[in-house]
């Protein structure tokens, strides 16, 4: 053994002799991943209401979904502040991050999406007019897509700080106004009526929108703004997806019964699964 070898040999094998057995136990107080998760209050949140063992899948998977909401809030917020800063990279890597998130969020329905009406029946009542459509994190994913409406606003009157929040989201613009500024802003013909617009109302499909997005996907491709189009398409793509997977899974738990929260359930997520969101990215491809 030459003696670079013998001496590299001895460094490692000192090295191991003083690397510890076992990772740093002893800590004062909580240890720093719980100070950071704050895992103990994770999953000490889970208060089920009924004596049925599936409750707690049910309730469980429930506010997985809130949390995924809450990150898909954010990634969708700081693509519409970096569109405004005509920041189209940091938008579209925000939005790809959404899209992995929203793959992670749709999958949660597979633990729901096999329950028979009599499993889901037999803690049903526990959520008594309790329903998603009264989540307020939601509620900020829709009006971020151009889905917008005030009296979303009234189940959380109740609730100042979440009511404020809402109220500010609704009269602010959505992720698609803010691309839509963008476009016109590089020179495309978005029309002063949807510029101008009443952001705090449903987005409405535009002819003219729907011409814009067809130039721009015809012939020589601006690649930034096609990129960020694409990157919308598949976020609009798992919306859809996750509305559809909402619509089969409330199918077979419930059939057509009315919704936990009043709605008419099953008619009304079919009705919201046929809508698309960012609608002329997909009418447009009929004309290219």
């Amino acid at each position: 053994m030459s003696q670079t070898a013998h001496q590299s040999s001895q460094t490692s094998q000192s090295s191991e002799a003083h690397e510890p057995e076992t990772p740093h136990l002893d800590f004062q107080g909580t240890t720093p991943y719980e100070d950071y998760v704050k895992a103990d209050v994770l999953t000490h949140l889970q208060h089920t209401l009924s004596d049925d063992p599936g409750e707690m899948v049910f309730l469980v998977t429930t506010q997985v979904m809130e949390l995924w909401f809450t990150v898909i809030v954010h990634e969708w917020e700081t693509a519409a502040t970096a569109l405004r800063e005509d920041r189209v990279p940091v938008a579209v890597a925000a939005l790809k991050r959404s899209v992995r998130e929203l793959e992670a969020l749709n999958a949660s329905w597979k633990p729901l999406g096999q329950l028979t009406p009599a499993q889901f029946n037999s803690y049903r009542d526990a959520l008594g007019e309790g329903s998603g459509f009264q989540s307020a994190m939601y509620r900020r994913m829709e009006f971020l897509l151009g889905e917008k409406s005030a009296s979303m606003l009234v189940p959380h009157r109740g609730a100042p700080r979440v009511h404020a929040e809402l109220e500010k989201a609704l009269h602010e613009p959505g992720l698609y106004d803010e691309v839509l500024r963008l476009l016109a802003r590089r020179g495309y013909a978005i029309p002063a009526e949807v510029l101008d617009r009443d952001v705090s109302r449903r987005y409405e499909p535009s002819p003219e929108v729907e011409a814009v997005w067809t130039e721009l996907y015809s012939g020589d491709q601006d690649a930034e703004l096609a990129r960020l189009g694409e990157a919308l398409t598949d976020v609009a793509e798992l919306v859809w997806r996750w509305r559809n997977d909402h619509l089969v899974a409330t199918r077979r738990a419930m059939g057509a019964k009315p919704g936990t929260g009043g709605s008419a359930g099953v008619a009304w997520l079919e009705k919201r699964a046929q809508k698309n969101v960012f609608p002329e990215l997909w009418t447009a491809r009929s004309h290219v």
